[in-house]
Protein backbone atom coordinates (compact mmCIF):
# COMPACT_ATOMS: atom_id res chain seq x y z
CA UNK A 1 0.00 0.00 0.00
CA UNK A 2 2.95 1.60 1.20
CA UNK A 3 4.62 1.37 -2.58
CA UNK A 4 1.58 2.57 -4.06
CA UNK A 5 0.87 5.54 -2.53
CA UNK A 6 4.71 6.33 -3.02
CA UNK A 7 4.43 6.02 -6.45
CA UNK A 8 0.71 7.83 -7.41
CA UNK A 9 2.47 10.98 -5.17
CA UNK A 10 5.69 10.83 -7.73
CA UNK A 11 3.44 10.17 -10.48
CA UNK A 12 1.31 13.47 -9.35
CA UNK A 13 4.30 15.76 -8.42
CA UNK A 14 6.04 14.72 -11.97
CA UNK A 15 2.71 15.68 -14.04
CA UNK A 16 2.24 18.97 -11.76
CA UNK A 17 5.92 20.23 -12.38
CA UNK A 18 5.72 19.37 -16.20
CA UNK A 19 2.44 21.67 -16.22
CA UNK A 20 4.55 24.45 -14.38
CA UNK A 21 7.17 24.38 -17.09
CA UNK A 22 7.80 26.69 -18.75
CA UNK A 23 9.33 24.65 -22.21
CA UNK A 24 8.20 21.78 -23.13
CA UNK A 25 10.20 18.77 -21.31
CA UNK A 26 11.25 16.21 -24.21
CA UNK A 27 13.48 17.55 -27.16
CA UNK A 28 16.33 16.18 -29.37
CA UNK A 29 19.27 17.73 -29.99
CA UNK A 30 21.03 17.97 -33.80
CA UNK A 31 24.44 19.22 -33.82
CA UNK A 32 28.06 19.11 -35.91
CA UNK A 33 31.49 20.51 -35.40
CA UNK A 34 34.81 20.29 -34.90
CA UNK A 35 37.06 17.68 -32.74
CA UNK A 36 40.41 18.68 -31.65
CA UNK A 37 42.21 15.69 -30.38
CA UNK A 38 44.82 15.97 -27.39
CA UNK A 39 48.33 14.95 -28.02
CA UNK A 40 51.49 16.15 -30.62
CA UNK A 41 50.98 14.59 -34.20
CA UNK A 42 46.78 14.49 -33.75
CA UNK A 43 45.05 16.23 -35.90
CA UNK A 44 41.78 17.53 -35.39
CA UNK A 45 38.62 16.33 -37.61
CA UNK A 46 34.49 16.52 -37.52
CA UNK A 47 31.78 15.34 -35.03
CA UNK A 48 28.29 14.42 -35.61
CA UNK A 49 25.91 14.49 -32.34
CA UNK A 50 22.32 13.42 -31.76
CA UNK A 51 21.04 13.66 -27.99
CA UNK A 52 17.57 12.94 -26.75
CA UNK A 53 16.89 15.01 -23.48
CA UNK A 54 14.13 15.42 -20.50
CA UNK A 55 13.76 18.54 -18.66
CA UNK A 56 12.78 17.76 -15.45
CA UNK A 57 12.53 21.14 -14.62
CA UNK A 58 12.84 24.35 -16.47
CA UNK A 59 16.55 24.68 -15.75
CA UNK A 60 17.51 21.49 -15.30
CA UNK A 61 17.77 18.42 -18.07
CA UNK A 62 19.10 14.95 -18.63
CA UNK A 63 19.63 13.54 -21.52
CA UNK A 64 21.94 10.88 -23.21
CA UNK A 65 24.51 11.85 -25.66
CA UNK A 66 25.40 9.87 -28.91
CA UNK A 67 28.54 11.45 -30.80
CA UNK A 68 30.85 10.19 -33.47
CA UNK A 69 34.50 12.02 -33.48
CA UNK A 70 36.39 11.92 -36.81
CA UNK A 71 39.83 12.66 -35.80
CA UNK A 72 43.79 11.46 -36.23
CA UNK A 73 45.29 10.77 -32.87
CA UNK A 74 48.90 11.30 -32.17
CA UNK A 75 51.05 9.75 -30.00
CA UNK A 76 54.55 9.84 -28.36
CA UNK A 77 57.17 7.08 -28.19
CA UNK A 78 59.23 6.13 -25.02
CA UNK A 79 61.80 7.93 -26.49
CA UNK A 80 60.35 11.14 -27.08
CA UNK A 81 59.85 10.92 -30.68
CA UNK A 82 55.77 11.54 -32.03
CA UNK A 83 53.78 9.68 -34.13
CA UNK A 84 51.02 10.52 -36.87
CA UNK A 85 47.63 8.44 -36.80
CA UNK A 86 45.54 7.69 -39.38
CA UNK A 87 42.60 8.64 -39.36
CA UNK A 88 39.71 7.34 -37.85
CA UNK A 89 35.46 7.36 -36.01
CA UNK A 90 35.29 6.93 -32.46
CA UNK A 91 31.59 6.86 -30.90
CA UNK A 92 30.83 7.61 -26.85
CA UNK A 93 27.88 6.98 -25.28
CA UNK A 94 27.55 9.52 -22.55
CA UNK A 95 24.34 10.24 -20.03
CA UNK A 96 24.61 14.43 -19.54
CA UNK A 97 22.75 16.93 -17.44
CA UNK A 98 22.70 21.11 -17.96
CA UNK A 99 21.73 23.70 -15.86
CA UNK A 100 20.84 26.72 -17.57
CA UNK A 101 21.17 30.15 -16.30
CA UNK A 102 18.13 32.04 -17.57
CA UNK A 103 14.38 30.93 -18.60
CA UNK A 104 14.15 33.41 -21.39
CA UNK A 105 14.85 33.26 -25.22
CA UNK A 106 18.88 33.55 -24.89
CA UNK A 107 19.53 30.80 -22.38
CA UNK A 108 23.55 30.21 -21.27
CA UNK A 109 24.10 26.37 -20.05
CA UNK A 110 26.62 24.64 -18.02
CA UNK A 111 26.86 21.00 -18.29
CA UNK A 112 28.69 17.39 -16.92
CA UNK A 113 28.75 13.95 -18.36
CA UNK A 114 29.90 10.68 -18.00
CA UNK A 115 29.74 7.63 -19.94
CA UNK A 116 31.34 5.25 -22.57
CA UNK A 117 33.91 6.13 -24.79
CA UNK A 118 34.59 3.17 -28.03
CA UNK A 119 38.17 4.63 -29.31
CA UNK A 120 38.72 2.78 -32.98
CA UNK A 121 41.83 1.12 -33.71
CA UNK A 122 44.64 3.44 -35.02
CA UNK A 123 47.91 2.74 -36.93
CA UNK A 124 50.83 4.94 -36.80
CA UNK A 125 53.51 6.37 -39.12
CA UNK A 126 56.79 7.54 -36.98
CA UNK A 127 57.74 10.77 -37.74
CA UNK A 128 61.79 9.70 -37.33
CA UNK A 129 61.72 6.38 -38.74
CA UNK A 130 59.89 6.58 -41.98
CA UNK A 131 58.18 3.52 -41.41
CA UNK A 132 55.16 2.15 -39.67
CA UNK A 133 54.87 0.97 -36.39
CA UNK A 134 52.50 -0.93 -34.49
CA UNK A 135 49.15 0.56 -33.59
CA UNK A 136 46.76 1.13 -31.06
CA UNK A 137 43.88 -1.40 -30.65
CA UNK A 138 40.69 -0.71 -30.17
CA UNK A 139 39.37 -0.05 -26.53
CA UNK A 140 36.25 0.71 -24.54
CA UNK A 141 36.82 3.49 -22.04
CA UNK A 142 34.67 5.08 -19.49
CA UNK A 143 35.13 8.86 -19.74
CA UNK A 144 33.54 12.06 -18.76
CA UNK A 145 32.35 15.55 -20.20
CA UNK A 146 32.45 19.39 -18.84
CA UNK A 147 30.92 21.55 -21.59
CA UNK A 148 29.34 25.20 -21.75
CA UNK A 149 27.19 26.96 -24.19
CA UNK A 150 24.45 28.56 -25.21
CA UNK A 151 20.60 28.19 -26.81
CA UNK A 152 18.87 31.04 -28.72
CA UNK A 153 15.62 30.12 -30.28
CA UNK A 154 16.37 26.67 -31.61
CA UNK A 155 19.77 27.22 -31.93
CA UNK A 156 22.66 25.79 -29.59
CA UNK A 157 26.32 26.73 -29.62
CA UNK A 158 28.85 24.95 -27.17
CA UNK A 159 31.96 23.98 -25.91
CA UNK A 160 32.80 20.42 -25.23
CA UNK A 161 36.05 18.36 -23.26
CA UNK A 162 35.87 14.86 -23.53
CA UNK A 163 38.02 13.59 -20.68
CA UNK A 164 39.47 10.23 -21.69
CA UNK A 165 41.67 8.45 -20.07
CA UNK A 166 45.27 7.63 -22.52
CA UNK A 167 46.40 4.39 -24.17
CA UNK A 168 50.29 2.61 -24.33
CA UNK A 169 50.88 0.76 -26.80
CA UNK A 170 54.01 -1.22 -27.75
CA UNK A 171 56.07 0.06 -30.69
CA UNK A 172 57.54 -2.69 -33.82
CA UNK A 173 59.29 -1.67 -36.04
CA UNK A 174 60.97 -4.11 -38.56
CA UNK A 175 60.43 -7.01 -36.52
CA UNK A 176 62.16 -4.95 -33.36
CA UNK A 177 60.34 -3.69 -30.17
CA UNK A 178 61.45 0.04 -29.66
CA UNK A 179 59.58 0.67 -26.29
CA UNK A 180 55.99 2.08 -26.38
CA UNK A 181 53.40 4.77 -27.62
CA UNK A 182 51.28 6.70 -25.00
CA UNK A 183 48.32 7.85 -27.35
CA UNK A 184 46.07 11.15 -25.54
CA UNK A 185 41.99 10.35 -26.13
CA UNK A 186 40.65 13.54 -24.78
CA UNK A 187 39.21 15.65 -27.48
CA UNK A 188 37.69 19.37 -27.50
CA UNK A 189 34.40 19.51 -29.19
CA UNK A 190 32.95 22.94 -30.48
CA UNK A 191 29.71 22.45 -32.11
CA UNK A 192 26.66 24.18 -33.22
CA UNK A 193 23.32 22.71 -34.09
CA UNK A 194 19.44 22.82 -33.25
CA UNK A 195 16.82 20.98 -31.29
CA UNK A 196 13.44 19.59 -32.08
CA UNK A 197 11.00 20.51 -29.46
CA UNK A 198 12.04 21.77 -26.19
CA UNK A 199 9.93 25.05 -27.12
CA UNK A 200 8.39 27.58 -25.03
CA UNK A 201 5.02 26.25 -24.56
CA UNK A 202 1.83 28.27 -25.84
Amino acid sequence: MKRTLIVAFALFSMTTLVKAQTFSPFKVDLAVGAAIPSGAGSKGGVLFAVEPKYAVMDQISVGLRLEAAITARGAVASDGSSASGKVAASSSYVATGDYYFSNKSFRPFAGVGAGIYSLASADFDANNQGGAVSGIASATKFGGLIRAGFEFGHFRLGVEYNLIGSSKEDIVYNGQSLGTITTKNSYLGIKAGFFIGGGKKK
